[in-house]
């Protein structure tokens, strides 16, 4: 493991308007390790995700993700981050695959076309190419976001309840992409209210209570009824 950390948070703070979400984030994440994030609905989770992600602007706070600045140097992070959210981010009149080769050109990818097959058979959605975005299943929806997340081979992933919507099927699809990701060395920070699954799919947990760090320990040490103890004691 490097000495230096992947992504580096530091002292952040997010109020939107009079309101403030995070009240001074510091957490560090190191390349191979994934994280999960626990907390009520409004702990600042989500936020904190979406600021990673480049799609909203921290308040005060330094971010660092492999070495660049994240608000200075967003678009150089964006090449090395993939998102996915509770809104699936797809244009709903293109179909699947066109949506997917829209983003393999963002990404400037060298095949397009080819990747973008290759992901959509990879996700189980190879018989759905050609219908639209927006005709499709919250489930298949759902797979077609983690096929966009995927297609420019990320080394951080973000994942903001990712199992949303998804079927026994989906939810098994989920756990291989994401285990393939971590054994290629990739970094994972995920969102789950699904305890036996943070504990079953990370290196640490840190849970979040108004804006703050209210725990953080490697899963290493923990075991599962402890788990529900301390969310019990923390998360308010």
């Amino acid at each position: 493991m490097s000495s230096k950390p992947y992504l580096e948070i530091h002292g952040l703070k997010k109020s939107f308007g009079l309101k403030p979400i995070l009240r001074g984030i510091d957490l560090n994440l190191y390349a191979g390790e994934r994280m999960a994030l626990l907390g009520a609905n409004g702990a600042g989770k989500t936020t904190l995700l979406r600021i990673l992600a480049g799609l909203t602007r921290p308040t005060d706070g330094r971010i660092l993700i492999d070495g660049l600045n994240l608000v200075q140097q967003t678009r150089e992070i964006r090449r090395k981050v993939g998102f996915v959210a509770h809104q699936p981010y797809l244009y709903d009149e293109l179909s699947a695959l066109e949506n997917l080769i829209f983003f393999a050109r963002m990404y400037a990818l060298a095949q397009p076309q080819a990747r973008a097959i290759d992901l959509l058979q990879r996700v189980g959605l190879s018989k759905k190419g050609r219908e639209r975005a927006g005709a499709l299943s919250r489930g298949q929806a759902q797979r077609l976001a983690l096929a966009r997340a995927l297609l420019h081979e990320p080394q951080l992933l973000l994942l903001d309840e990712p199992d949303t919507g998804l079927d026994q099927d989906g939810l098994a699809l989920l756990a291989e992409l994401l285990t393939e990701h971590h054994a290629r060395g990739g970094t994972i920070l995920f969102t789950t209210h699904d305890l036996e699954a943070a504990l079953g799919r990370s290196d640490q947990i840190v849970m979040l209570n108004n804006g703050r760090v209210a725990y953080q320990q490697a899963t290493a040490s923990l075991e599962q009824e402890r788990i529900h103890e301390v969310y019990q004691e923390v998360v308010r």
